[in-house]
């Protein structure tokens, strides 16, 4: 069938979402930089896509003169190695379908340059794994415009490791895979987000500064100078992995806890056995730490678990019944500035009281302005695409709508 004539240069256009995650046993250095090739496997949570995401736009037409990417409002350089080695993979998927005669490939467009509009809903570079969403929404869109289908976790991993397990939904593992050409370091989902409704997720921002080491420099230094590193990929992860596993699979929320605790401790004991040594972690960190562990011991069980990324930020589970307490007891030790903004943001928290019995067990001093604000979130699922055009971030010209 003919074309008609004003279509020819209309671009294709394609807007999805991905989610961040939030890894609860670890990833911390890379057997192979250019591949992005982890030395231990990794297992993570999926977080809500109506709390945090990144929403993506990719246009391909006729008209565009180059490849073009706007991150967060400002135009960014598109031969970053990274995102070259998504664009070339992409394309590479999509020629060869192509060659293979598939019919759901759009030949024309081929030959097309990309623009690619991208924007996250949280603030990037605070330790809130911002490249993780990113990268895999930006695989994720421009597998859907140029029909690519398939395994596409590994190409995300080749964009910002952790981005391959943000391609599923629910509890998600990253198995390290022991190929040179890492092509079975893959994710894996678990569990679904429906697996374990109760389970919920507090993010408390405790600033959203960038940090002071990234986390690629800083995973470098540590393969090359810690010793625990070495000892944790080798000793440690494989029998946690297992373990992390099948207390997903039972929902045994102790096991979890405990295991998910742990690893972050030992994750940022591998930075300060790394020479010279790396500090993620701030006074309120710590203060975070003592509040879950003074928290849990006044109950005699574990209710609540903390983990830190590669930033000051606490990323806390527990179960639904336990959050309203919870959160009054962090605002309580954590008083908030009083000159407005909404501390708690995301889900909607029920009211609760605090008992002084608790207070005193507890015993710490509270500490001011230490956290920002806080999210509230839940389990959640992988990418998706955006059926409502008037969602597209990329305006008929292909540049970025004017957004007030």
């Amino acid at each position: 069938t003919a074309m008609p004539e004003d279509s020819v240069d209309k671009p294709n256009v394609v807007t999805c979402t991905a989610p961040v995650n939030i890894a609860v046993i670890k990833y911390w250095g890379k057997r192979n930089e250019e591949l992005i090739l982890p030395i231990n496997s990794s297992l993570s949570v999926t977080l809500h896509q109506d709390q945090l995401k990144t929403t993506t736009t990719a246009a391909t037409s006729r008209s565009f003169q180059e490849d073009r990417i706007w991150l967060n409002g400002k135009e960014e350089d598109i031969t970053h190695p990274r995102l070259q080695s998504c664009l070339r993979e992409i394309r590479r998927l999509a020629r060869k379908r192509r060659n293979d005669g598939d019919p759901g490939v759009e030949s024309t467009c081929l030959s097309h340059k990309v623009h690619i509009c991208s924007v996250n809903n949280f603030p990037t570079a605070a330790g809130l794994a911002s490249s993780a969403a990113g990268f895999a929404c930006l695989v994720y869109t421009l597998a859907r415009v140029f029909g690519v289908e398939g395994e596409l976790s590994a190409i995300a991993r080749q964009g910002s490791g952790s981005a391959c397990r943000s391609m599923y939904g629910g509890f998600v593992q990253w198995i390290m895979g022991q190929q040179d050409d890492g092509k079975d370091s893959l994710a894996q989902q678990v569990a679904p987000e429906t697996h374990w409704p109760e389970l919920r997720i507090l993010v408390l921002v405790a600033s959203a500064e960038r940090k002071p080491v990234g986390s690629t420099s800083g995973m470098q230094t540590s393969v090359q100078t810690s010793c625990l590193l070495k000892h944790r990929a080798d000793s440690v992860v494989p029998g946690r992995m297992v373990e992390m596993i099948e207390a997903v699979q039972r929902k045994d929320f102790p096991a979890f806890a405990e295991l998910t605790m742990k690893d972050s401790n030992q994750f940022h004991a591998t930075c300060l056995d790394t020479y010279p040594p790396i500090f993620y972690l701030s006074s309120v960190s710590h203060q975070v730490i003592n509040l879950v562990h003074r928290y849990n011991s006044h109950y005699g069980e574990t209710r609540v678990a903390y983990t830190f990324d590669a930033g000051p930020n606490a990323v806390i589970f527990t179960l639904q019944q336990h959050v309203p307490e919870f959160v009054q007891v962090v605002q309580h030790f954590f008083p908030p500035e009083t000159n407005g903004g909404q501390f708690i943001k995301g889900l909607q928290v029920a009211p609760a009281a605090l008992s002084d019995e608790l207070k005193q067990s507890i015993g710490l001093e509270p500490m001011s302005k230490g956290i920002r604000y806080m999210i509230y979130t839940k389990a959640g699922p992988g990418p998706y695409v955006v059926e409502d055009p008037a969602q597209h971030l990329l305006g008929s010209d292909g540049l970025p709508k004017k957004t007030v």
